[in-house]
């Protein structure tokens, strides 16, 4: 808890003062000072600071005057796929070499973590173990990266979305997911992801509208959603489901998948059924794929006004309507934009914070809460992830404004003037009379 005193002992750290410190708890961002102590925010101190630039009371201790600049938690998205490499279209990215595939990823990584996302939950990997070798990298600190959760290939139906094999040749390496049928299918398909390493497994229980399949179409038995549950619990993993039509929604909900991505078209019933159950599940709407593939893609073969456009500006229309409902019914929704294609490039993922306030009805707080807060908590770490409080991960943002003002500032990679992740600095604020060293 805050206090109004800091008790330095001189055994080293980092000490951002003369901050706003925008906690993620809800609360107005206030001025104030956090002390950072290994890995872990030591000691935060409400008030102004008590360091005069020639302080050399606390030996050891780096200090970084902020000159009023914003301190937050660093960004969280919720529905993120590294392997997704920014190419024009699925077929680029099932048909990348795997050699070269690794080496993308982790270029994703960087890229996600200096947008200033200092963690995300994998929602699916190209390949089988993309994600859990990008995760095992980032952790042993050879390649920049976000905290990650690493995912499989989705698992999908015989002619659902991720059976991307033309019909005359019915090869599974043609496949973008793992395509199964029937129960003992999935059971032996879970058992194998998760003796690959992967922390979830991603099930598709409807259909996507750019692979012909619609989106409103739920192709997955109960059956077999039930086998994949199963199997994942006995393991402690997570599942997740991207589930755009109301009766995937329903699937979920009915066998306890945590994790919904989409849920654009959610009747009713499903919303009453979700709000019951609202504290078991999190919602990632992916809504930025919605709007730059109906608005944005033209220039890689998706014109607006296009029979697959209008499409998905249908759905967009049915997602921001499904989305406010759930917003006021105190569903937890996470932003995660469903980036890594041309038109939906990773690092422009902090502008789902911008489109929460604009088209969703979340106010800015709220909007920065769904990209940390609840970040922390669908990533697992919600006792020590997402908001600025002592004893939680020192994963900081230092930016340049009042994103709470205008939240568009977080889009902006001029104005992240700071990004600290696990206690160190990724981007380090510049070495000038804003930082100075304090000896004993």
């Amino acid at each position: 808890m805050a206090d109004d005193s800091w008790s330095g002992n001189g055994s080293g750290g980092t000490l951002f003062t003369n901050v706003r410190i925008l906690d993620a708890t809800g609360d107005y961002p206030y001025t104030g000072e956090v002390l950072i102590q290994g890995n872990r925010i030591k000691q935060i101190t409400r008030g102004s600071s008590r360091f005069g630039t020639s302080s050399s009371t606390y030996g050891g201790t780096t200090v970084i005057d902020g000159m009023g600049a914003t301190l937050m938690p660093g960004m969280i998205d919720a529905h993120l796929h590294l392997s997704w490499n920014n190419a024009p279209g699925v077929d680029p990215i099932n048909f990348m070499e795997v050699e070269e595939h690794m080496l993308v990823t982790m270029e994703m990584a960087k890229i996600v973590l200096d947008a200033g996302f200092t963690a995300g939950r994998g929602a699916a990997a190209a390949k089988p173990r993309l994600d859990v070798v990008a995760k095992k990298f980032i952790n042993q600190g050879r390649f920049p990266g976000p905290r990650y959760t690493a995912a499989g290939p989705e698992i999908t139906t015989v002619g659902g979305l991720g059976d991307s094999a033309p019909s005359h040749i019915p090869h599974p390496g043609l496949n973008l997911g793992i395509v199964v049928s029937g129960p003992e299918e999935v059971r032996r398909t879970v058992r194998t992801l998760i003796k690959y390493g992967v922390d979830s497994i991603k099930l598709n229980l409807s259909g996507e509208a750019i692979t012909g399949m619609g989106a409103e179409e739920t192709p997955m038995s109960e059956e077999e959603v039930a086998m994949a549950v199963s199997e994942a619990r006995c393991r402690n993993k997570v599942v997740s489901a991207h589930a755009r039509s109301s009766n995937s929604v329903k699937q979920c909900i009915r066998h306890g998948i945590r994790n919904i991505y989409h849920a654009s078209f959610a009747d009713e019933e499903a919303l009453d059924m979700l709000e019951a159950v609202k504290d078991k599940h999190f919602v990632a709407p992916g809504i930025a794929w919605l709007i730059n593939t109906a608005r944005y893609a033209e220039q890689w073969g998706i014109k607006p006004g296009s029979a697959l456009s209008m499409e998905y500006e249908r759905e967009l229309e049915m997602c921001i309507d499904t989305m406010k409902k759930m917003h006021r019914r105190g569903i937890r929704i996470c932003i995660g934009g469903d980036y890594g294609f041309a038109w939906t490039p990773q690092g422009t993922n902090a502008k789902d914070i911008q489109t929460f306030v604009d088209l969703l009805g979340f106010s800015p707080m709220e909007a920065i809460q769904a990209a940390t807060k609840y970040g922390g908590q669908i990533m697992e770490m919600g006792d020590e992830l997402g908001m600025i409080k002592e004893g939680f991960l020192a994963d900081l943002l230092l930016i340049d404004g009042d994103p709470v003002s205008d939240v568009r500032i977080l889009q902006d990679k001029n104005r992240i003037l700071a990004i600290m992740k696990d206690g160190k600095f990724h981007k380090a604020p510049r070495m000038n009379e804003q930082r100075r060293r304090l000896t004993a």
